[in-house]
């Protein structure tokens, strides 16, 4: 019979490989080369700096300061 100590590490090791599957998903996604929002051409340099980018600095910016807005 399995203990309770036992079962809770299972499903932290469930949850933690979960989580890294997720992370590492989202790392290999390709970005984009022109800005979602404004169709404005995405520096090589941003491409390259943050894997999966699909925002302009400015658009990016704008996107954040709204979620934060409706966060309140």
């Amino acid at each position: 019979m399995s203990d309770p100590i036992d079962k809770a590490q299972e499903l932290q090791e469930i949850l933690n490989k979960t989580a890294l599957a997720k992370t590492q998903q989202k790392t290999t996604a390709c970005s984009l080369g022109f800005c979602e929002d404004c169709d404005e051409a995405i520096p090589e340099k941003r491409r390259k700096a943050i894997l999966g980018v699909t925002r302009c600095v400015n658009c990016q910016e704008i996107f954040e300061q709204k979620s934060q807005h409706w966060r309140k």
